[in-house]
């Protein structure tokens, strides 16, 4: 799922545009960024991702944590006092402690009141532990492409054990107020950055800066420009039959994969398939890939007359004219950063073309070529591909259990008439059941710190 809209920032200018706003909102949920900053549309939390992570406990828990220890923040002198002249105790403070806060962390088994804590600050402390403790249950709400560590590092407060580690929170959190999101407490080196919480792009820069590191994988923070799909979904609208032709030599798998995924379902439906011209020396992952797309897909492969010497050119040339002439398809895609592909285009006068390359390998004589003859080209590069992930892991199983069926065969039943064979014992059928219970069928995989594999049987 992927939040995408143009906004302005501050002063009135395009900032990011077309950014996502899926982390921003987990953040803005995980820190107690009020409820109705969510529900406000102008606002960049979304309401949707609030409304998801509220049926989360780790998440819940988290987020009542930090919305009272903010509370205690900006209140802190009120409460003081109240504790040590009128000797009450927060949980009778619902002016300057949300009680909603306190009968959720109730509800969720959590209590960080204790009754050696006599000061404010053993409180901030406690709470501060917990956080500490728990906020890796929520390492799974973000993708495995961001920083963890730089995240969990918002959340825990620096020497946040100790009384001097609280006070010094606490100054600089009252000093730089206005520079917090929504004025409530992270941990982080505050200073005039805007919303940092404004978009997902914004953050992710901004999150890497402050650790002197660099965030390079942008289109997962963004999705194309609106402009480019309403060009691709007017191609498509305006088409009668229309085929992706994709040279797997030259293209990106994954890339395709997250540019599919991130185009409007009304307007892929009307494609009629994704012929694939594939060979052995390209990707893995081209065989997974109908598995994540409802378009059907065809995948030819290509065999190679000389190792150096690819024909897939040569073949999707001549598959393209075959639909064009016999299947009378009027419009393709061609996804290829190749040159090579413009004899097609040429050979084809009265068909329509779009072509999706990368940027870096696609060179600026055949953009210009594609300009000049009136044919739209988009960078596959710039799809939204936050959500890939997906096809990664299903190419890398398939290699995995490619490889185990390859190295791995062994029958553990004849495994073991032949360790009887081998030492001339002999075992009803009771007790061979009774040793393949408690022996063979616990066996597992024992992985040492060199990579190197061994099996290991239950001996006990």
């Amino acid at each position: 799922m992927i939040f995408t809209k143009q906004q302005t920032d501050e002063n009135g200018q395009i900032f990011f545009k077309d950014s996502t706003y899926e982390i921003i909102s987990k953040v803005a949920y995980l820190i107690g960024v009020p409820k109705w900053i969510f529900e406000n549309e102008h606002e960049p939390p979304q309401l949707e991702i609030f409304n998801q992570l509220e049926l989360d406990k780790n998440a819940r828990i988290i987020r009542h944590l930090c919305m009272i220890r903010t509370a205690i923040e900006r209140n802190y002198k009120h409460i003081h006092n109240k504790m040590r002249i009128e000797y009450r105790t927060i949980l009778s403070m619902p002016e300057y402690i949300p009680q909603e806060s306190m009968d959720q962390l109730t509800l969720d088994g959590i209590s960080f009141i204790k009754k050696t804590s006599h000061k404010l600050t053993h409180h901030i402390i406690e709470i501060n532990r917990i956080i500490s403790d728990r906020i890796n249950n929520c390492k799974s709400l973000f993708p495995i492409w961001l920083n963890w560590q730089y995240i969990r590092e918002l959340f825990v407060m620096p020497k946040g054990l100790t009384e001097e580690g609280t006070k010094i929170a606490a100054e600089t959190f009252y000093a730089n107020l206005s520079f917090y999101p929504y004025q409530v407490y992270i941990n982080w080196p505050p200073k005039d950055e805007g919303n940092i919480l404004y978009t997902d792009k914004k953050f992710a820069h901004l999150l890497y800066q402050w650790h002197n590191d660099y965030f390079t994988e942008d289109s997962k923070v963004s999705d194309v420009s609106s402009y480019v799909k309403g060009n691709i979904y007017d191609y498509i609208s305006e088409s009668k039959k229309v085929v992706v032709v994709v040279d797997c030599e030259n293209s990106d798998p994954y890339k395709l994969c997250a540019a599919l995924k991130n185009l409007n379902p009304e307007y892929t439906s009307k494609i009629l398939r994704i012929i694939l011209f594939d060979d052995v020396h390209t990707a893995t992952a081209w065989r997974i890939l109908e598995s994540f797309t409802s378009i059907p897909v065809e995948h030819i492969m290509i065999e190679r007359l000389k190792q150096n010497k690819s024909l897939v050119d040569i073949k999707l040339t001549a598959r393209a004219c075959q639909e064009h002439y016999q299947n009378q398809v009027d419009s393709f895609v061609i996804v290829s950063s190749d040159s090579d592909y413009w004899g097609l285009i040429s050979s084809l006068p009265d068909a329509r073309f779009l072509v999706m390359v990368e940027r870096e390998k696609c060179g600026p004589d055949i953009k210009n070529a594609l300009v000049d003859s009136g044919i739209f080209y988009c960078y596959i590069d710039d799809f939204y591909s936050g959500n890939s992930e997906a096809i990664k892991y299903g190419a890398i199983f398939k290699e995995m259990y490619r490889y185990v069926e390859e190295h791995l065969q062994m029958n553990v039943n004849d495994m073991m008439e032949q360790a009887l064979f081998a030492t001339r014992i002999e075992m009803s059928s009771a007790e061979r059941k009774q040793f393949y219970e408690k022996h063979i069928k616990p066996m597992h995989l024992v992985i040492q710190d060199d990579g190197n594999v061994t099996v290991e049987f239950r001996k006990k």
